[in-house]
């Protein structure tokens, strides 16, 4: 799975639809909470640290018996090299196909049929890379076929989904952004040790079975979801056309011929590069107690190694200095995209930002609701969000359905106008004190469930450093005045810093 925006994403206002469209996953809501509690985590979350690096952080919850468990590695596609995209989603398939003891009906037999398999399906990849000869090709597609065939006889499938069900486990899934990799569950009270064997083993001693068969598997969820889906390929294309140079401009999933002819050995390299117990923060939430939580994970995790981590070397974006439009032509219905480059948290301009978001989109009140949907009847669906990432400078976004004939020219008019006031005239007390309220009030809906609290301890350790950014982020939003949003209205919402982007029905 992948998480298209999922990490930045502040997706109180979006639509379901748009929410579903772009791979984000919603809370899981069981746990109602009260305020108090909420902003009572500094005194009730507790964490430790292993000596090899390993990061946990726990949130004693009652309730339901239950827990939610978040695992999440500081590494996403922005870590990849150009010409292997997609790796770390690949990675991500890959870890869900069992070890030596998990997910194999018999190793001592399949070992030497899996051996044979990587054999012929690298032997066939370099005679694809070099221009063999199309009857060579074909006779090892042939002998990879009828040996993946023999092995699938000793592949136990999707043994862990199977393993958690059968434990009471619900929404075991992982998901790749571009800035981190995770892997969820949630789980009765007294199955922590299993998860804790479990994803040990994973890091220990994965096996990265069914690798060629996968590898089409990934290739046609890029055909469904990019390449033959209207806000799929447009979303592609406007990113691309926004990030020159930084790798957030280029799809999680990867492009098709980087995926096609993507080796083993690459794969392999990221995972025993990346996936480190010093670049990894488990997050649980509910039902456990802390010092059982913390025994666990030192008995399963504590003997992994620490590894020395790459410098992360990313191309910083230059400045864009023009209009930028792309325009993809598709058998659907228009939609206009337009991006502005933003700097990321902790700036203090993204918390304007997300009081902004707020402002335009932030429910059936919101500006662009009442001026775009209902008032001037120029658009069906009218939003605002932040992608793609969050750990380097991103992108301020506006999505727009426009209504039936209506025009894209006429709809991009009518969200500058809306931009025009934000610049112009001060947003009134009253406007402001309740759109911080919403975020107030978003903030605690986040918190409702074990699954999205425990989302947001992971997410937030790994991109700001400390968990604890939920908190004081509420304060900086009481503190933005009417005259911070104008002056970042007219700093980035500019013609010369935004990206266009329209789909246009192909007739």
């Amino acid at each position: 799975m992948m998480y298209g925006p999922e990490d930045t994403f502040k997706y109180k206002s979006l639509s379901l639809s748009l929410v579903l469209s772009l791979g984000l996953t919603l809370p899981f809501f069981t746990t109602w909470i009260s305020t108090a509690e909420a902003f009572d985590l500094q005194s009730r979350v507790k964490e430790f640290t292993l000596n090899n690096g390993l990061k946990t952080i726990v949130l004693e919850r009652k309730g339901s018996p239950t827990f939610a468990i978040h695992m999440s590695f500081l590494v996403g596609s922005v870590e990849e090299q150009s010409g292997y995209t997609g790796t770390a989603h690949m990675l991500e398939h890959m870890l869900f196909k069992g070890t030596t003891t998990l997910g194999t009906l018999d190793w001592g037999k399949e070992y030497p049929l899996l051996k044979m398999v990587l054999k012929l399906g690298e032997k066939l990849d370099a005679s694809r890379r070099n221009n063999a000869p199309k009857d060579l090709i074909d006779e090892l597609v042939k002998k990879l076929k009828a040996a993946q065939a023999k092995h699938k006889n000793y592949v136990a499938s999707e043994y862990y989904s199977k393993l958690y069900s059968s434990q009471g486990g619900v929404g075991f899934n992982a998901g790749t952004s571009k800035d981190t990799t995770t892997y969820i569950i949630r789980l009765p009270s007294n199955k922590l040790e299993l998860w804790a064997w479990i994803e040990s083993e994973r890091m220990r001693d994965a096996v990265f079975r069914e690798y060629f068969s996968e590898r089409d598997v990934v290739r046609e969820e890029r055909r469904r979801s990019y390449e033959n889906k209207a806000f799929g390929k447009l979303y592609e294309r406007y990113l691309s056309a926004a990030f020159i140079a930084h790798p957030y401009g280029r799809p999680i999933i990867g492009w098709d011929s980087d995926i096609a002819r993507l080796p083993l050995s690459t794969v392999n390299n990221f995972f025993k590069t990346w996936y480190s117990p010093n670049n990894a923060v488990i997050a649980i939430v509910g039902d456990v107690k802390f010092e059982q939580a913390k025994s666990i994970i030192t008995k399963y995790f504590s003997d992994l190694p620490a590894k020395k981590l790459p410098d992360r070397m990313v191309s910083i974006e230059p400045p864009q200095n023009g209009e930028r439009r792309v325009q993809v032509e598709f058998d659907a219905n228009p939609i206009l995209l337009m991006g502005f480059h933003k700097p990321t948290l902790p700036d203090k301009d993204d918390y304007v930002f997300d009081v902004i978001n707020s402002l335009l989109s932030g429910g059936r009140t919101s500006r662009f609701s009442k001026e775009l949907i209902i008032n001037k009847k120029v658009a069906l669906s009218a939003e605002t969000f932040t992608v793609p990432g969050s750990r380097y400078p991103n992108l301020f976004t506006v999505y727009i359905v426009p209504r039936p004939h209506k025009s894209i020219k006429d709809v991009e008019k009518e969200v500058w106008a809306e931009l025009d006031k934000l610049k112009n005239t001060p947003v009134t007390k009253k406007e402001l004190k309740k759109v911080v309220n919403n975020l107030e009030a978003g903030q605690l809906r986040d918190m409702v469930s074990n699954y999205s609290m425990a989302r947001q301890l992971a997410h937030y350790q790994q991109i700001t450093g400390d968990w604890r950014y939920i908190m004081t982020s509420m304060n900086h939003y009481r503190s933005i005045t009417p005259e911070q949003i104008q002056r970042v209205a007219r700093k980035y919402f500019k013609h010369s810093n935004v990206t266009v982007a329209t789909l246009k029905k192909k007739i």
